[in-house]
């Protein structure tokens, strides 16, 4: 980005060195870096947006599942034949004396075959495999002692075994939590790419201008003045291009399939409610950020155009 002396509209300073003109006036509006400096702060906003989704998507969707194991426990019944109705009731008034226990009742052959026929296909023979008896235990609130109800288990039906979801409640915690972590580091290295290009188009500005800047030090300007003049423009294209990446973005989102009634993992990753919002508060970050990066590069560079 060069700019001729004799297409310079250079500011006229008083005693004070106070400029009559705007300060951005010094500063090229268009060229390489004004470009850059856009498409930059757009394309890694836009990324940021769908990093965003993807880590809130995430960890609502591990939140569902944990919410919903921690709501439910399964006891499964081992037994021969003969006894695997016996046991079954006994268990079922066991559990309806139970407090912290809102409602209990064993799973029908349908159900258990439904739930094997990913496996093992629909043809599931259950009358001739030794499949365990399933009862689903929906608990109350307060809930139940867990260890207390495996002691009564094990005096009534020594074949039941009571499983509370606790190994697959504990690694859906863990994800939520690293999903989120992710997503964070994620728009962290965004962000930080985006500063880093945004520097290096402020010294390519700065330094394609040297021979301006130097016209403006002869004239009374100062350094603060000058750095001032280059980071308004560049904070301004900034804000400019994270708008359009932000709205880019929330498109490309609101298009992402919507949630299932499975839950599935590659759907419902857009926002929900509120979740709308945070895109907004991208274009002023990147705004910030880029004020931060310009402002550092536009002193160091004049310092070294001493």
């Amino acid at each position: 980005m060069s700019l001729s002396l004799q297409n310079l509209s250079l500011p006229r300073f008083g005693r004070d060195a106070t400029p009559v003109n705007p300060a951005h006036s010094v500063v090229p509006q268009s060229g390489p870096t004004a470009t850059l400096t856009t498409f930059t702060a757009g394309a890694m906003t836009f990324l940021c947006v769908f990093a965003l989704a993807l880590s809130l998507a995430s960890g609502r969707l591990a939140d569902r599942w944990s919410d919903a194991l921690a709501r439910t426990a399964t006891i499964r019944i081992s037994a021969p034949p003969d006894q695997m109705k016996l046991q079954t009731d006994a268990i079922l008034t066991l559990l309806a004396s139970t407090p912290g226990v809102a409602s209990s009742r064993a799973l029908t052959d349908a159900e258990q075959r439904a739930l094997l026929e990913p496996w093992f296909g629909p043809d599931l023979p259950l009358d001739a495999l030794p499949i365990p008896r399933l009862i689903e235990i929906v608990e109350a609130d307060p809930g139940y002692d867990g260890e207390g109800l495996r002691q009564r288990l094990a005096a009534e039906a020594p074949g039941a075994v009571l499983d509370d979801h606790t190994r697959w409640r504990r690694p859906l915690a863990e994800a939520a939590g690293r999903i989120r972590l992710l997503g964070i580091l994620s728009i962290g290295l965004i962000g930080a790419a985006m500063a880093a290009m945004i520097t290096l188009a402020a010294s390519a500005a700065l330094a394609a201008n040297a021979e301006v800047i130097r016209v403006l030090r002869l004239v009374g300007a100062k350094d603060s003045y000058i750095a001032r003049a280059f980071v308004r423009r560049f904070t301004v294209r900034s804000f400019t291009g994270a708008t359009i990446g932000a709205v880019a973005g929330l498109i490309g989102v609101a298009f992402l399939p919507a949630a299932d009634a499975a839950g599935g993992f590659l759907t419902g990753l857009g926002f929900v409610g509120s979740g709308w919002l945070w895109p907004f508060a991208l274009p002023p970050l990147a705004a910030l950020l880029a004020f931060a990066a310009t402002r550092r590069a536009a002193f160091a560079k004049l310092k070294e155009l001493t």
